[in-house]
């Protein structure tokens, strides 16, 4: 299984690239998002191995986190990773993950290859569910999210309370900063 692939950028063409390493040369599908990203000549790049019966296709991320959300999106019953990689070429992966957390439908929707049913799947399956790779990235505050709701169930709340107020916190909310909201709204409710 190839886990993550290091090289030279032979060519980039519409969502995939040709990797050069050491000799050997992997065409990788990505995201319009890890296509715009790439620059110079060469790239580091998450890959995911999809084997079927009749073929063998990387898929490449820029980042541990945008992998994640992949495969997340792929476990979404009718998503396939052709689907997964349009959906994480429609918007940046902070936004997806806002859209499913909030319960967007109108706005997945709106994403390449996601109509309202589909829209209404991934939310159905995946709200409240992501908890990605924690990186120096725009979406590393959401591993805070599961942090914050941990040390507040160990404190003695309940998880349905605690659930209740996280989810009403800002996307962006830091570790500490959710702690002593969630104490000071949770210590209220007693």
């Amino acid at each position: 299984m190839i886990a993550f692939l290091q090289g030279q950028i032979l060519q980039v063409e519409n969502d995939v690239v040709i990797l050069n390493v050491r000799g050997v040369g992997y065409e990788v599908h990505v995201s319009a998002q890890t296509a715009q990203g790439l620059s110079g000549t060469s790239a580091q790049l998450w890959i995911h191995t999809h084997l079927r019966e009749d073929s063998l296709q990387l898929f490449g991320f820029s980042s541990r986190a945008e992998k994640e959300l992949f495969l997340s999106l792929n476990k979404v019953n009718g998503i396939g990773p052709k689907v997964a990689m349009k959906i994480l070429s429609g918007a940046p992966l902070a936004t997806i993950i806002s859209m499913i957390d909030a319960g967007d439908v109108s706005g997945l929707s709106k994403l390449p290859k996601v109509g309202k049913k589909t829209a209404e799947q991934i939310i159905l399956e995946l709200k409240g569910k992501l908890v990605l790779a924690e990186e120096n990235s725009s979406v590393g505050h959401f591993s805070a999210r599961t942090d914050i709701i941990s040390a507040l169930v160990h404190l003695g709340f309940k998880v349905q309370d605690v659930e209740k107020v996280v989810n009403q916190m800002d996307a962006h909310t830091q570790f500490e900063e959710g702690i002593k909201r969630g104490l000071s709204q949770l210590s209220n409710t007693f």
